[in-house]
């Protein structure tokens, strides 16, 4: 979306012709320009934050020759949005089902008896001869 889009949805949205709209967007634009000029943080509820970052001085490379440039230090805007604008585009997510709790260890069943071993026959066992 461009300005003159921006215009036209706010144009529609509220009793504004699209002059006063144009120029409602102009000085709130302004007006968050010259907060952060001075050093204030705008908070929009709802929206994000408006903030002015340090950016500290650095030495970089040129690409082409390869040669160390002094990149002087610098006031960068900053843009932090709020839990309505993310939530406004973030999709939602379906709830995770709740994790199963592992089932207590059930208690070991006891051994089973072991059975006694036969009693010997009166018999001699035949041995069995390998045949080579």
């Amino acid at each position: 979306m461009n300005k003159s889009e921006l215009v036209d949805a706010v144009a529609a949205g509220t009793n504004l012709t699209k002059i006063q709209a144009s120029e409602a967007i102009d000085a709130v634009i302004h007006a968050i320009q010259n907060a952060l000029k001075g050093g204030q943080q705008v908070n929009l509820v709802g929206f994000g934050s408006f903030m002015v970052t340090e950016r500290a001085a650095r030495t970089g490379r040129n690409p082409r020759t390869g040669a160390e440039i002094n990149i002087p230090a610098a006031n960068l805007p900053k843009f932090k949005p709020g839990k309505g604008l993310k939530d406004a585009v973030t999709p939602p997510q379906p709830a995770p089902a709740p994790a199963a709790k592992p089932a207590p260890a059930a208690k070991k069943p006891a051994p089973a008896p072991v059975a006694p071993a036969p009693a010997p026959t009166a018999e001699p066992k035949k041995s069995v001869k390998k045949k080579k």
